[in-house]
């Protein structure tokens, strides 16, 4: 039975509509993963390094769709709660159209000065050359990678999570055999793990935005867009905190870089690069599940539906404390294999990194709580409240004490610092909580 965004949600009626969203999600991020396995055991853990420098440069370029895609999908499901159809799709024509136009401007930008951009962002001279040579390539998709997270959000208001997470997987299939392909059987290199991301981003970006197009069936429908100033500045405010996240979380990236590049050398990027790898699965859970959930709450709240929102809160607040659980004793057991699939050809970089990530994977006991309070109330439209939580959490706890915790602790207090900004983080979380639920009626 399809499962629509007006329905009242059980425990098992609300996994079964986020489940694609949170497996999207995880597929997703085996984007990177894979080009990371590919060129980790055949090209060198040099080349390995590079991929880890470009990567936060082009999350950042891609924060633009993350705003537009969270943000515009809080505005569409509202509007379609107070009944306006036809509306809700000329504002969403008008969010792609913008995404579009940002992922031209921003590319061609970073581009134009990616040798100091990656200088900035920790590159030595032995690293350079593959950082220019994969960065041009990723950043040449960016127009595709955008539609790609946006299109992620608004399927899910669609009401076809379904058809995400199938493109998704096509799009994974697709990065998987062309890493093969252009890495081990054309041997280019890291340049054949760009083009191979590349790809997967046009089958993600391109069967959305042709079904969106084309389809008569669809909730939400491209239609010849208008310009709407007011509704854009709140699609952008509401989505400023997942913009805010993806920027923050890539600067910090950057500086573990450069506190790992300063401690530890190439090796110590390789390893915190192994870390973010796993991270993306592991956090994919709590992503996806905000995810899905958030469109249901738009469109609850826009309806008026106290009930239903409260119903929502008390069953999401469960479920993520029970992911949270299950995260941190998954991280733990499957952190030596995890590694070894990785950089399992060497024993002292091996140790390293599996070291390092039971440290860090404690993060995983409240990070759920602060990801899923920044979509919740972006999803209710409040964009301030979700961009302050997603700056402390993302930017001032994790950016301030990657720098202080090395300072008490050395190289272990680099892997501490996201626990310790997680915690902290949720103090914040769970207050907003707690002051905003009468003024929402969720609890």
């Amino acid at each position: 039975m399809k499962i629509q965004l007006s329905d009242h949600f059980t425990y098992g009626k609300l996994l079964r509509f986020t489940v694609s969203s949170i497996v999207m999600m995880i597929v997703t991020s085996m984007y990177s993963i894979v080009d990371g396995l590919f060129v980790s055991n055949l090209v060198g853990d040099l080349a390995f390094s590079a991929v880890n420098i470009v990567f936060p440069v082009t999350m950042i370029v891609g924060a633009v769709g993350f705003m537009l895609g969270t943000g515009g999908s809080a505005v569409v499901a509202k509007t379609l709660g107070e009944g306006k159809d036809a509306l809700a799709n000329r504002y969403f024509s008008m969010i792609i159209a913008v995404v579009a136009a940002s992922a031209v401007v921003l590319s061609v930008l970073c581009i134009l000065f990616l040798e100091p951009i990656m200088r900035l962002s920790g590159a030595s001279d032995l690293l350079m050359d593959d950082c220019i040579r994969y960065g041009r390539i990723m950043l040449g998709g960016s127009l595709l990678f955008m539609l790609q997270v946006a299109f992620q959000s608004f399927l899910v208001v669609a009401e076809k999570p379904q058809l995400g997470l199938a493109v998704s997987v096509a799009a994974g299939v697709t990065n998987m055999v062309f890493d093969f392909v252009l890495i081990r059987v054309a041997n280019m290199g890291i340049a054949g793990a760009a083009w191979a991301t590349v790809l997967g981003y046009v089958v993600a970006g391109g069967i959305p935005f042709f079904y969106f197009l084309l389809s008569k069936k669809s909730r939400i429908r491209l239609v010849k867009p208008g310009f709407y100033g007011r509704v854009l500045l709140n699609a952008c405010t509401n989505g400023s905190s997942e913009m805010m996240n993806n920027i923050a979380t890539s600067v910090v990236s950057i500086l573990f870089n450069v506190q790992l590049m300063k401690m530890l050398g190439e090796q110590g990027v390789a390893a915190f690069g192994v870390m973010m790898y796993v991270d993306f699965v592991f956090a994919s859970t709590f992503l996806g599940f905000s995810m899905g959930s958030a469109p249901v709450v738009s469109y609850h709240y826009g309806a008026g539906n106290h009930d239903e929102l409260k119903n929502l809160f008390r069953k999401c607040m469960t479920m993520i404390g029970v992911f949270s659980v299950v995260m941190v004793v998954a991280s733990q057991l499957l952190c030596t294999p995890l590694a070894a699939i990785f950089v399992g050809y060497d024993r002292e970089l091996l140790e390293l990194t599996i070291h390092g990530f039971h440290i860090f994977a404690l993060n995983y006991l409240v990070c759920g709580v602060n990801i899923f309070a920044s979509a919740f109330f972006t999803a209710l439209c409040n964009g301030k409240i979700s961009a302050l939580l997603a700056f402390l959490r993302s930017f001032l706890f994790r950016g301030g004490m990657v720098l202080l915790f090395p300072l008490v602790a050395g190289v272990d207090g680099i892997w501490f610092s996201v626990a310790g900004a997680e915690l902290f983080a949720a103090v914040f979380s769970v207050a907003f909580f707690v002051k905003k639920r009468g003024e929402y009626h969720y609890a």
